[in-house]
């Protein structure tokens, strides 16, 4: 089992401390990632994969964890540059990773909506039995059209429909994992459901974890419930701790009307961060890392994407334009949409002026990240107030630069959280769940109160 060090006061007090889990994101190409650097890589060089996950792994790390795209998102008729370009396939990249690494979680985001669970089940115990039991799937739905038109079916499914398909495809997978039991006796599948008909049985034993650990994002009344039913673990946005704590309550209050466990749904809020010598040093990095992420033309191509139209004509530095949004969703296509584009330009105008904000200067606000930004022991303590105050139960550090981004706070930030006694010095289990603190999945039961 894995040691949890603590302070010598703290156990002079007897005080139980709150361990902290870490999940480390490849970041890719996106708004996030500053791939004009000269110390960024390559998106696509398995080399950059192999170094972040061995890195992550050093750390002590719960998990590696790679989104993914369907479709390259177009900006008025051109791919986006700063979105997610050039992914690779994720069961592809996540199994090779398993033969360099040993104890890191391997967690892939895999659509419901354009996939079929009995593929979608083979290829996550595909990878559990490949890397002995550490895989672990991001659940997400879509709606969009546009990344449908990459499929047969194009974008069959309304909006209002997506989490009624997620749910029917989670139940069916779970089926088919459990369509062998632990003594080698094959349990046949039989679904008929709105979206779903399915008959038959999986294509290989019951894996190590049964079930890869279940990841979910959505913070919608319809996400966070599905999440609280189905997920063992929260990707979510909540940047304060008086926010994180209010949507932390939420979920596991939730989970408890499921009739689960709260202890065994964990909250993964994902968070940038910026180390200095000094906390200026680190502020004056941090800006500077602002201004490479929404240069003047990023800063209007996202006013674009809420304005509807082309806004060419306006200085980035100046004022927002004068003209309203037309609603034309074309303009920007394949991204979620987050309301109504009259109210979001309501809501930027009256910020703009509240602190006389630029376009490129409202833009750095609007789409920040949660930063952690200071010295080595700021951020360490920051970190463990975050777990203390039950605002989250770790964090998914995504990286400013890829593949090196996670260097520094694997070599300075995590042997300080290791000193406060809330980090591990090894891994506790062999699989992602036992480390991830989760109970092992009983089959039968499993699958009945999640159906």
């Amino acid at each position: 089992m894995g040691a949890y060090l603590m302070t010598d006061t703290e156990v002079r007090e007897g005080k139980h401390r709150k361990p902290i889990h870490l999940a480390a994101h490849f970041p890719g190409v996106n708004n996030t990632t500053v791939w004009s650097d000269p110390a960024s890589g390559s998106q696509v060089d398995f080399a950059s994969f192999v170094h972040l996950a061995r890195v992550a792994e050093r750390g002590l790390f719960d998990f590696f964890f790679l989104a993914e795209g369907l479709r390259l998102r177009e900006h008025r008729g051109r791919i986006h540059d700063l979105d997610v370009v050039g992914r690779p396939d994720t069961f592809t990249v996540l199994a090779a990773l398993g033969a360099v690494t040993d104890q890191l979680g391997l967690v892939g985001t895999i659509n419901t909506t354009f996939n079929e669970p009995f593929n979608v089940a083979r290829q996550f115990a595909t990878l559990d039995h490949l890397s002995d039991g550490r895989a672990g799937w991001n659940m997400v739905t879509s709606s969009d059209a546009f990344t449908g038109e990459n499929f047969r079916r194009g974008g069959f499914l309304n909006h209002a429909d997506r989490y009624h398909r997620a749910e029917e495809f989670i139940s069916v997978a779970r089926k088919f994992w459990d369509s062998w039991d632990e003594t080698g006796g094959v349990n046949p599948v039989s679904h008929q459901g709105p979206q779903f008909t399915v008959s038959g049985v999986a294509s290989a034993p019951a894996s190590p974890q049964r079930h890869p650990v279940l990841l979910q994002a959505g913070d919608s009344a319809d996400g966070r419930d599905f999440g609280a039913k189905h997920a063992d673990a929260l990707f979510t946005i909540h940047s304060s701790i008086p926010a994180g704590q209010k949507y932390y309550a939420d979920v596991k209050a939730r989970a408890v009307a499921h009739g689960r466990n709260p202890d065994q749904l964990k909250v993964f809020p994902g968070v940038a961060y910026v180390l200095g010598d000094t906390e200026h040093e680190a502020i004056d990095k941090a800006a500077h890392i602002r201004d490479q992420q929404v240069g003047p033309h990023t800063a209007l191509a996202y006013l674009e994407q809420v304005w509807g139209r082309d806004l060419s004509e306006y200085d980035p530095d100046g004022p927002l334009p004068d003209v309203e949004p037309t609603g034309d969703e074309s303009i920007t296509r394949g991204k979620a949409r987050h309301g109504d584009p009259r109210e979001i330009a309501a809501k930027y105008r009256e910020l703009a002026e509240a602190k006389n904000l630029s376009i490129r200067e409202l833009i750095k606000e609007v789409t920040s990240r949660q930063q952690f930004i200071g010295t080595p022991s700021q951020v360490a303590a920051e970190v463990d107030r975050y777990i203390q105050a039950d605002a989250c139960d770790g964090f998914i550090l995504v990286p400013h630069l890829t593949p090196g981004g996670l260097d520094d706070f694997v070599d300075t930030v995590v042997p300080l959280l290791q000193e406060r006694g809330a980090f591990r010095t090894e891994y506790e289990g062999e699989t992602l769940r036992e480390n991830l603190g989760l109970d092992p999945v009983n089959s039968t039961a499993e699958t009945a109160l999640r159906a």
